[in-house]
């Protein structure tokens, strides 16, 4: 069916949209990744967002898909070609195709005449009377179904059919019956597309080698590896979306990787616990004992953990929890994006504590951020929280591919040997204000009788006494609260972009063949290499910078140094996690327009000297991130002192993840609600330019 030629774009190689629109349960997710996979193997760079229900099965659910060959990879709410699957939502998914594209829809039904669009091209297949001539059984049926509008887009979208087809066989090289219906299927949906359409469509693909050595990876997974690189070996956790999927690939490695080939001896523990609570409270005992441990989970679970980690605050117990954010409060919506916890992370628990955090971009950063986690927390012998979220977590993205490090050895901390022990007349467990990093010195069960003492989550003394005495219960906690500021200098440092690296298509965030991401320094080099004394002593990453335990510490990833460096911009950006996509994305459109600005994003809490100079530095900062209150605007100017007016919230918390229009739309418009939800702004006014500063 040819495109009425009032509404004929032009033609589009490698940078368009698409969306599915499915019934949740029906089999979906395994063609989508199968799409999502072909793509990437053609050499293109490919992004995926999967918009699922909370429920098991039957209510909508939709998959976008946003392939750019620039690299950018923040979703999109524009979609050129849109996959109608379900009938509940035809009318939601013909109104967001964007006009002059096409709707896929299963055409062995009529489709309401009071739905068209006269700016959109209706494209029809009989998905299920092919499923029915072909296949047996109803569940094959509605299986092969998602396969058949997998073949049909490889016509559509000129798919390397060769490429799908490996796939497959790889999948079902054990299952051949699978393997014969899948490909019966492909092929079932590129004949018919053939024969009925001009295909292909005038947005389509093209092979590339845009991809190098990349991976896709999502970040639930890549911090489970991180974990087992890191040395962890006990995992306490209880079930909750989105944070459960890391246990269980922590379990699948460590079955792999942690079990002896020869005795089949496992030298690891994965438990279960009947409640968040005490899920902590294993993870806070078993780093008691020496085991590095912890625990994945939500805000609700960090919420019911709080009690415990405001122990491990206290009695110094080394603990690392994994925070997949979603949306909140209470049990909020459970399979939806957002950064609600910021502030929860930073101070949770009652009384006074701050908490060390990292804040991962991407599944990339969360490998290197569990890693950094671990020997954080043994250093500094406390909690260590790394905050990811939905859409990092259980959302595949293009990294650059992790590399081992042999060379690798865990910082274990200040850890007194049974030798140290016996040389001293006595030890005390919390002498720790004549150490330069007011961290003291602690001991493992079992290493030396001398090395005994009391953990106390209530009031104690230097020496671990029993106290309520005020003055020796303020020098503990004082020294605690230096300790945590002191810790900031050991953490990831902010990645810093100039307003000169920005402009139309440059992207310098963007993951490049051969590995890298480009940030105004060569792909692969060390930011700030040597300002930790521990440089060098991490996974070896193929980025364009390195959270190497400390090598990038404190001083951060400033590309000014680069040959784009310039004087600051008059206006700066601040963001965290994965926003950084968007917000990248949407400086190259401000930078074009005329209205570059500076970048800086946040990779850890508390804020290192960096963040506070980028402050000092601009009249004005807009602050991006996904939650309603502006926790991070809250946290930068509780830690830093900056002047409220000088910080403008961003704020899109709609539960979708975060796209660059959201960005543009609140930096141009202040105030404005923006993303997914938000009112619409007033007719006319949708592309208006930057507004001046106040």
């Amino acid at each position: 069916m040819p495109v009425p030629t009032s509404t004929v774009p032009a033609e589009r190689v490698n940078h368009f949209a698409f969306k599915i629109g499915t019934v949740n349960g029906t089999g979906s997710a395994s063609a989508n990744g199968l799409l999502m996979q072909s793509i990437f193997r053609m050499g293109i760079p490919v992004s995926g967002k999967n918009v699922f229900p909370s429920n098991i099965q039957g209510l909508p659910t939709w998959y976008e898909v946003r392939v750019d060959e620039d690299g950018y990879n923040a979703r999109t709410p524009d979609f050129d070609l849109i996959v109608a699957m379900n009938p509940a939502t035809y009318e939601r998914d013909i109104a967001e195709v964007r006009a002059g594209g096409w709707l896929l829809h299963d055409s062995s039904w009529p489709l309401d005449e009071e739905l068209l669009r006269s700016d959109v091209t209706f494209l029809g297949v009989p998905f299920g009377q092919l499923c029915v001539d072909h296949f047996t059984g109803g569940r094959e049926r509605v299986l092969m179904k998602n396969i058949v509008y997998v073949g049909t887009l490889c016509a559509l979208l000129d798919i390397d059919l060769g490429t799908v087809e490996d796939l497959l066989r790889e999948t079902f090289a054990r299952k051949q019956a699978l393997m014969d219906s899948n490909l019966l299927a492909i092929r079932l949906g590129r004949d018919f597309a053939r024969e009925a359409f001009d295909c292909p469509l005038p947005i389509r693909l093209e092979r590339r080698e845009k991809n190098g050595d990349a991976v896709l990876m999502d970040g639930n997974t890549a911090a489970a590896l991180g974990c087992v690189y890191a040395g962890a070996t006990v995992g306490a956790w209880y079930p909750i979306t989105p944070a459960t999927s890391l246990m269980d690939a922590f379990r699948r490695f460590c079955a792999r990787y942690r079990t002896d080939r020869e005795t089949g001896e496992r030298r690891y523990m994965v438990i279960q616990a009947e409640d968040e609570l005490a899920a902590a409270g294993m993870v806070i005992g078993a780093g008691w004992a020496g085991a590095r441990a912890f625990t994945p989970t939500a805000g609700p679970g960090i919420s019911l953990m709080s009690e415990f980690i405001g122990l491990a605050y206290y009695a110094e117990i080394p603990s690392v929890f994994f925070d997949i954010q979603r949306t909140g409060p209470s049990t909020g919506m459970p399979t939806r994006t957002q950064q609600g916890d910021l502030t929860l992370v930073a101070y949770a628990s009652h009384g006074d504590t701050k908490h060390l955090a990292l804040f991962p971009a991407d599944p990339g950063e969360c490998f290197d951020f569990a890693v950094r986690a671990f020997d954080v927390a043994e250093r500094f012998q406390t909690p260590v929280f790394v905050v990811s979220d939905l859409d990092i977590g259980m959302n595949d993205w293009l990294i650059p591919r992790l590399r081992w490090d042999d060379g690798f050895r865990p910082d274990r901390g200040k850890v007194l040997d049974a030798e140290a022990l016996e040389a001293m007349t006595a030890f005390h467990r919390y002498l720790g204000d004549d150490e330069p990093d007011l961290v003291a010195p602690r001991t493992l069960p079992g290493t030396h009788s001398r090395g005994a003492y009391f953990t106390r989550g209530s009031g104690h003394d230097r020496f671990g006494r029993y106290t309520e005495d005020a003055a020796g219960y303020r020098e503990v906690v004082d020294r605690i609260a230096r300790k945590i500021d002191g810790a900031a200098e050991a953490l990831p440092g902010p990645e810093r972009i100039p307003a000169a690296a920005f402009g139309a298509g440059r992207n310098p965030g963007a993951t490049r063949a051969g590995g890298g991401r480009e940030n105004g320094r060569p792909a692969g080099t060390d930011a700030d290499a040597g300002t930790d004394a521990r440089a060098g002593t991490g996974p070896a990453r193929g980025r364009g910078y390195d959270a190497r335990g400390g090598s990038d510490a404190g001083a951060g990833l400033d590309a000014s140094r680069g040959s784009d460096a310039g004087a600051a911009s008059a206006d700066g950006v601040i963001t965290t996690g994965g926003c950084r996509g968007a917000v990248l994305e949407a400086l190259d459109v401000l930078a074009a327009e005329g209205s570059p600005m500076d970048y800086l994003r946040v990779r850890a809490f508390p804020f290192a000297g960096p963040v506070r100079s980028f402050l000092e530095e601009h009249d004005r900062c807009f602050v991006v991130e996904q939650n309603r209150d502006g926790q991070l605007r809250t946290l930068l100017i509780n830690e830093t002192g900056v002047a409220p007016e000088r910080l403008v919230s961003v704020l899109d918390y709609g539960g979708v993840p975060l796209s660059a229009a959201a960005v543009l739309e609140g930096i141009r418009h202040p105030g404005r609600p923006v993303g997914a939800g938000a009112p619409r702004p007033p007719a006319g006014h949708e592309e208006d330019r930057l507004e001046t500063a106040p």
